[in-house]
């Protein structure tokens, strides 16, 4: 079942060649970001790298053009990164608490949280605690303990969506709790009980339209096949195939080139985003090993 997103799918660090290009690069990005909301631009707080994003490799190679023809701007990029999102399958729940007691003050925080899938959209987070077992003012500092986790995953650093967190019940120190406290316990538990609900990835899928030759066509499906694509429709319009289709963005990296060489540079494509699927477990498990930075 497909799930559908208006965010990035992509995205790729860039760095300026020289100080002058840096001095001019983040006004002239911000540019280009108010003529096109689909297009974002980020800090990595780790690495002090600027990270663009956008709805495809093309449309990220078209922004870093502009950049050279339009503001004299030249960049190093890095390998382009596709913005898996993590989701769970079914409810769990599960309890979590940080309670650290080492003389004077300590901390204290006690949460028990239930997560399940949810339609796209609806509220992420419920407070169904009752008798303040937990007091009000620790309640926002659980739900940002629950927002921060979602934006990591608990699979391979990728945000969760589709997930909604419920606080079923806690307990409190009168002295020793305190919103960090929360926060801690709130994330451990939230962790927990999505480590326990089946949780898997899923991946951009885009929608890909291509005229070809006629003589081209056993090509050209043989290669959208090996790529996971699916073919849907396919019309023959004098000597030109019409082809479309859904394939991953991941295998779709160095598609334009493989088309143009496929019909002697005769093949015209449009790639655009389609839908959030999930990825069979096989590949899954490989971009979990090579990204776990969660286990």
């Amino acid at each position: 079942e497909g799930m559908e997103f208006a965010e990035p799918v992509i995205s790729i660090a860039i760095e300026p060649k020289t100080k002058t290009d840096e001095n001019k690069l983040y006004g002239s990005l911000h540019k280009l970001v108010q003529e096109d909301p689909t297009f974002k631009i980020n800090q990595n707080e780790e690495t002090g790298q600027t990270i663009i994003s956008g709805m495809g490799q093309l449309h990220l190679e078209i922004m870093l053009d502009r950049l050279r023809r339009e503001f004299n701007i030249e960049v190093n990029s890095g390998k382009p990164q596709i913005a898996y999102k993590e989701a769970i399958r079914k409810r769990a729940s599960a309890r979590g608490q940080y309670i650290h007691q080492s003389g004077g003050r300590g901390q204290y925080g006690d949460v028990e949280l239930e997560v399940e899938p949810i339609e796209n959209g609806q509220k992420t987070f419920l407070d169904k605690t009752k008798g303040g077992v937990i007091p009000k003012e620790f309640i926002a500092a659980i739900k940002k303990g629950v927002e921060r986790t979602m934006r990591v995953g608990v699979l391979a650093s990728y945000p969760m969506v589709n997930v909604k967190a419920t606080l079923l019940d806690g307990s409190y120190h009168s002295v020793d709790s305190s919103e960090f406290a929360f926060r801690t316990a709130a994330s451990i538990a939230f962790k927990k009980a999505s480590r326990q609900a089946d949780p898997y990835l899923l991946e951009p899928v885009m929608k890909l339209e291509i005229r070809i030759p006629q003589d081209s066509m056993g090509g050209v499906i043989g290669d959208i096949v090996s790529r996971r694509g699916r073919i849907y429709h396919t019309e023959l319009k004098g000597t030109i195939y019409y082809i479309s289709g859904h394939v991953p963005l991941a295998e779709l990296f160095d598609y334009v080139t493989k088309l143009r060489s496929l019909t002697q540079g005769k093949g015209i494509p449009n790639i655009e985003f389609y839908r959030y699927e999930e990825v069979p477990s096989d590949r899954a498990e490989t971009i979990i090993g090579q990204g776990g930075k969660n286990a």
